[in-house]
């Protein structure tokens, strides 16, 4: 039991330095720079010392600030790192039921499908963060994404693929059809791209789950934003968010929203 523990707050920690990582990779990627060289203060350009990288705790104990020039950092830091520890963490108790094995997944396999699921939040927190703040999803992120994911499920059980492949049309023809039918208007063809990734990682029935709670997720923030007078009815509102929101509820909880929906109306 203790081990357990021990081995959540290790994922846990990882997560959280993974998030640090997402957010240099979101910084450097709207700024078109390259990944290598030292981290530094997005205001002043000052080099961080490691005093100044500890994950969601320099942040704090700086006050939301760079040590060097007092500027406000971005609250976007702490919140991907906390998250992606978070999101880390349900994948490591979740991975098993994930893979679809459960109590069957041991050694190398369970590794393997753990580095997968790991690789696939990453990208898709990248993607929530970016399309959040510039209303596009990045064509470098989410096409390694949707080959990898393929690559994994035609490797992972052949026999199962038909179910992904089905999952990925149901899901991108949708939005390709919003996105046709409206010029663009009110669809982006990055949600038709990031639809069929959801397609080859959720599968079927998980698929409608994940496109129910968007929508759902979407239409609740959309009104709450008109009360507020942030936004109006021809406002645009990035979408992404949201499909990645209901993509990793279905993940987690997917099978039991629908076995909740089927009681309630008695299926």
């Amino acid at each position: 039991m203790i081990f357990n523990y021990l081995i959540g707050v290790f994922v846990f920690v990882l997560g959280i330095c993974i998030g640090s990582f997402l957010n240099c990779f979101i910084y450097r990627l709207e700024e078109e720079k390259s990944l290598k060289g030292r981290s530094f203060c997005p205001h002043c350009k000052h080099n961080l010392s490691w005093l100044d990288l500890f994950p969601v705790f320099s942040w704090v104990f700086l006050g939301g600030k760079c040590r060097y020039c007092h500027k406000k950092i971005s609250a976007q830091y702490p919140v991907v790192e906390l998250a992606t520890g978070l999101i880390f963490l349900l994948i490591y108790n979740f991975a098993p039921i994930l893979a679809g094995a459960p109590g069957r997944m041991t050694g190398w396999v369970w590794g393997l499908n753990l580095v997968f699921l790991f690789y696939v939040a990453s990208s898709l927190i990248i993607i929530f963060v970016y399309d959040l703040k510039h209303y596009i999803i990045p064509d470098k992120v989410l096409f390694p994404a949707i080959i990898i994911t393929f690559v994994f499920r035609l490797v992972e059980n052949f026999r199962d693929i038909p179910g992904f492949l089905i999952a990925a049309v149901i899901a991108s023809g949708f939005f390709l059809a919003i996105f046709l039918l409206s010029r663009g208007k009110a669809m982006g063809f990055g949600d038709v791209k990031l639809a069929i990734l959801m397609g080859f990682l959720l599968g079927m029935p998980n698929i409608f789950v994940a496109l129910f709670l968007a929508f759902f997720f979407g239409a609740i923030i959309g009104l709450i934003l008109m009360a507020f007078q942030k936004k109006g009815l021809k406002s645009e509102i990035p979408f992404g968010p949201f499909l990645i929101m209901g993509t990793f509820l279905a993940m987690f909880w997917g099978n039991q929203i629908i076995q909740w929906y089927l009681n309630i109306f008695k299926i």
